[in-house]
């Protein structure tokens, strides 16, 4: 799929539309749609459809309305996009009274991220090294940043740490993604794929010579009854990097 950029929008009227800046006048009847109900729409889509769907055209069918009538709302594809991710941020819970210190609040903001994925795919096509900084995506920001104030780290570290949790999340979720889509794109679930496989595999794999890669994944493929169990490997290597972020606050 397409990598879709964030940040490619008119610098002066996405911060209009995000901030929340005054209306302009319009002639003529009251409007029939708000800048949310738009927004709303073109994230159901996304989720249905992929970002691939995603167009003017298809968010107004979705609405009942022209694309032209649209553009009275948000200048382009470019804005939608923006107004999306802006609003994807504000899904994420950010409670202060976290027990557990600073690991257990690291630990929800992973998998606060991680759900967030699951629930919207189409986030992690959009790259957004140039960030619109959106009032969401600014307080997502400062929860997760206070999820490690006070632990010695300096300003620079904090923003470290976290960006370090948000690019393991994003990566490790890229195999969640993977594996549940495969039935449906294959049409053709794990079981069957191994029972298909399984005999022709036999007449050429040598259990003597790969005895390690046997006997693991003779106890992995037990344990998870499936090639890979993503939900697991994502808690096993956050609880790891975890420990990674421990180890630096105790050095200071």
């Amino acid at each position: 799929m397409t990598t879709e950029y964030s940040g490619g929008s008119d610098p002066k009227r996405i911060m209009e539309l995000l901030w929340g800046a005054p209306e302009r006048t319009r002639r003529g009847p009251k409007p029939r749609l708000s800048v949310d109900q738009i927004v709303a729409a073109a994230t159901a889509l996304a989720d249905a459809e992929g970002l691939a769907a995603l167009s003017m055209r298809r968010v107004a069918e979705r609405l009942g309305v022209t694309a032209m009538s649209l553009y009275t709302y948000v200048p382009g594809k470019a804005e939608l996009l923006d107004l999306m991710l802006d609003r994807a941020c504000a899904e994420t819970a950010k409670p202060d009274d976290v027990p557990g210190g600073w690991r257990a609040r690291l630990a929800l903001v992973a998998r606060e991220a991680w759900a967030l994925y699951l629930r919207h795919p189409w986030l992690l096509h959009v790259a957004t090294n140039r960030p619109v900084l959106g009032p969401n995506l600014i307080a997502r920001y400062d929860y997760e940043l206070r999820a490690v104030e006070g632990t010695g780290l300096t300003d620079i570290e904090m923003d470290l740490v976290v960006t370090m949790v948000g690019d393991y999340v994003h990566g490790a979720v890229r195999g969640a993604l993977a594996a549940a889509a495969l039935p449906r794109d294959t049409g053709k679930s794990d079981d069957e794929w191994w029972e298909e496989l399984s005999p022709l595999l036999e007449q050429v794999y040598d259990a003597a010579r790969f005895p390690l890669a046997t006997r693991v994944g003779a106890a992995a493929g037990e344990e998870y009854n499936a090639p890979v169990d993503p939900a697991r490997a994502f808690e096993f290597g956050l609880e790891r990097l975890l420990d990674g972020v421990a180890a630096l606050i105790e050095r200071r």
